[in-house]
């Protein structure tokens, strides 16, 4: 498979630090390569919703991020996300959230990855509480 722009772990890093939302909700990058990524993301009040759990819209960024960056593994940095579902498979509480991602299939112009969300416990124990799939695309020039 051709790369025309690597990513190695630095650079990743600079482009998930260059996201301002990301920043917002302090996502860091604590694997890539080899076909994987994880994001972990510090659970704060407000990234709760009403009911004191961490909000959808979170556990779907940090799915559709480390999908994205899962694929880039293997497809290089001229990509985006094409499309991902998520399943919420119960509440997310916690100290940590983390998205492990992997690339499970690629071509030379996509890869399917897929993404498992665990709510991280003050004791360490993880929680699956969201599993997603996606692909991602590499970008066509204009």
């Amino acid at each position: 498979m051709t790369v025309d722009v690597a990513l190695t772990p630095d650079s990743a890093r600079a482009v998930l630090e260059a996201q301002p939302f990301s920043m917002l909700v302090g996502a860091r990058m604590t694997q890539f390569g080899d076909g994987r990524t994880t994001l972990e993301i510090p659970v704060r009040d407000d990234l709760r919703q009403q009911s004191g759990f961490v909000h959808g819209g979170v556990l779907s960024y940090a799915a559709d991020n480390a999908l994205t960056f899962a694929a880039g593994t293997v497809l290089g940095a001229n990509i985006m996300t094409a499309g991902f579902t998520i399943t919420y498979l119960r509440p997310a509480l916690g100290v940590i959230l983390r998205a492990d991602a992997r690339a499970d299939a690629a071509t030379r112009r996509q890869a399917l990855c897929r993404c498992d969300i665990y709510a991280v416990q003050e004791d360490g124990v993880e929680v699956l509480c969201a599993a997603a799939q996606g692909t991602a695309t590499v970008k066509q020039s204009r």
